[in-house]
């Protein structure tokens, strides 16, 4: 059983969302706070955090922040929730690290899917529809991709990614040359309709080059084909 953190400080919103998680079997926690989301997904190790951005205490910005900081807590997905639909604020929310964004008033249905959508992505279990797994461990260069483990290396020395920047670097190595189109890649990586929101793959790019790469501006991993979207280097 998924155990999930509900983050929201009204709390008919919070009901909400337990009657339909519980519904399809989830065990659910919820905190109204920025300060106790924090402890809680510290101690209680939810499985996914259904996170606000207005909140007292810490805003859902930060909150998202200090999860992906700290080594225990950056690999719990987060999909952010905001009254605000704008696209400046689903930027932050990812550059935050979310790894998902749904905005108010939100369908039960389609946030139940959402979740179960990132749950069927989470490390170490089946892989969601259309993402073909790469064969076991990955070498591309200098560069080291071990699924089993969850670990990237680059010279031996270990990268923090989150689970989608995993799940994105991935996908693109394991198969070098080839050209994916930002809404393929979000199709098969995120696995739901995300039209309009191609940004997204964007914001994770970026995030794995500042990662991997010594000079993030002229990348020797991923390489962006303007007007089509992006591919894995081929390594000699």
């Amino acid at each position: 059983m998924a155990k999930i953190l509900v983050v929201d400080d009204e709390e008919h919103i919070v009901e909400l969302i337990r009657f339909n998680l519980e519904k399809e079997g989830y065990q659910v926690i919820a905190a109204t706070d920025g300060n106790i989301a924090i402890e809680m997904a510290r101690s209680q190790r939810p499985d996914l955090i259904l996170l606000d951005v207005m909140l007292p205490g810490q805003d859902g910005l930060a909150v998202c922040r200090t999860l992906q900081q700290e080594a225990e807590t950056r690999h719990i997905p987060v999909i952010m929730i905001s009254a605000r639909g704008e696209e400046l604020d689903k930027v932050l929310g990812l550059e935050m690290g979310a790894d998902d964004y749904v905005t108010k008033p939100f369908s039960p249905r389609e946030l139940v899917a959402r979740v179960k959508a990132r749950l069927r992505r989470a490390p170490g279990e089946g892989e969601g529809r259309g993402v073909r797994p790469p064969g076991g461990r990955l070498v591309r260069g200098r560069l080291v991709i071990d699924p089993d483990r969850f670990l990237v290396t680059v010279d031996g020395v270990k990268q923090d990614l989150t689970p989608k920047e995993f799940e994105l670097l991935r996908f693109l190595a394991s198969e070098p040359g080839k050209v994916f189109s930002r809404e393929y890649l979000l199709e098969q990586i995120w696995g739901y309709d995300y039209a309009g929101d191609s940004r997204t793959v964007d914001v994770h790019i970026r995030h794995i080059r500042q990662k991997l790469e010594q000079v993030p501006n002229a990348p020797q991993y991923i390489e962006t084909v303007r007007g089509v979207g992006y591919r894995f280097r081929e390594v000699p």
